[in-house]
C-alpha cells in the first residue's frame, strides 16, 4: 500500500508559478513510478507528467515547456513545477503511483487506469 499526500495548490494570477508537492510512503520511493493528472468538473482525468523509476520523464503537449517534474529520493517527494500558469490550468490537480501499464507502449502512459495509488488532490486555481 502507498499513501500520497499532495499539497501546494493555491490561487494565482496569469502568468505566476506553483511548486506542488507529493509525498509517498508506505514502499521505497527509488521503486515507484510517479505521475501528476488534474481534472476539471465534468471532465475526464489528464495527465500531465510522470517521472519513471527507470529515469524516463515525459509530459502531455499542453504543459510541455512550462512544467517540469522532479523527484526527491530521500524526501520521498515528487514535485511539479508549473510556471507561466494560464486559466485553462485550473483544475485538481493528483499526484499518481506505481505504474501497472507496459512501460513500451506509450499511449498507456498518461491512463489513470495504470496507475494505482492516487492521492487526494489539491486545488489550482488561475484567474485575474
Amino acid at each position: 500500500q502507498v499513501q500520497l499526500v499532495e499539497s501546494g495548490g493555491g490561487s494565482v494570477q496569469p502568468g505566476e508559478s506553483l511548486r506542488l508537492s507529493c509525498v509517498a510512503s508506505g514502499r521505497a520511493f527509488s521503486d515507484l513510478s510517479m505521475a501528476w493528472f488534474r481534472q476539471t468538473p465534468g471532465a475526464e482525468r489528464e495527465g500531465v507528467a510522470l517521472s519513471f523509476s527507470d529515469g524516463r520523464i515525459s509530459y502531455s503537449d499542453s504543459v510541455k515547456g512550462r512544467f517540469a517534474i522532479s523527484k526527491d529520493i530521500a524526501k520521498s517527494t515528487v514535485y511539479l513545477q508549473m510556471n507561466s500558469l494560464q486559466p485553462e490550468d485550473t483544475a485538481a490537480y493528483y499526484c499518481a503511483a506505481y505504474f501497472v501499464g507496459n512501460f513500451n507502449t506509450p499511449s498507456g502512459f498518461f491512463d489513470p487506469e495504470n496507475y494505482r495509488y492516487w492521492g487526494r488532490g489539491t486545488q489550482v486555481t488561475v484567474s485575474s
